[in-house]
């Protein structure tokens, strides 16, 4: 076991937006170090994304994050010899993390040509409330929801 904890890295906001969280998206979405190539991506998704709502974009794009965003998951927990899914509520931390890497890989998913055309694909679905990022908060709650008989196991 650690004998401290390590420190918070804090992220510098990006260059358009002044926004820490965009990011940290941007982070995610990066490949082999790319990361200019990654803000390209990101900032091109988001003008199609105006293009198309003919709303602010980082609103839309806010908006599509707190959709996917999970507020409960399923842990593994061991008891005797059975392992039972025990629903945990999930940190604020944890909550961004998922929603990222959500929105990220399912818009990877996609079948449009460009990454750009596929983020901002799901950007737009999941703003709506639609989309696979939003499908799998979905199954996440409902199988929190379906194994709640087993929260008395919370750790």
């Amino acid at each position: 076991m650690r004998k401290a904890k390590p420190k918070k890295r804090y992220l510098l906001p990006d260059p358009k937006f002044q926004d820490t969280l965009v990011t940290k998206f941007v982070n995610y979405l990066m490949e082999r170090g790319k990361k200019s190539t990654s803000y390209n991506i990101f900032y091109a998704a988001i003008e199609v994304v105006e293009k198309k709502t003919n709303e602010n974009g980082l609103e839309v794009w806010k908006r599509a994050m707190n959709n996917v965003m999970p507020s409960v998951e399923v842990k593994s927990r061991r008891v005797g010899g059975a392992t039972f899914q025990v629903p945990i509520e999930i940190r604020p931390e944890r909550r961004i993390n998922l929603s990222i890497k959500w929105l990220i890989d399912y818009s990877r998913m996609r079948g449009e040509k460009t990454m750009t055309d596929k983020l901002a694909g799901e950007i737009i679905a999941a703003s709506k409330g639609e989309g696979a990022a939003i499908k799998k908060k979905d199954d996440t709650h409902r199988m929190a929801e379906a194994n709640k008989a087993f929260s008395h196991f919370r750790f």
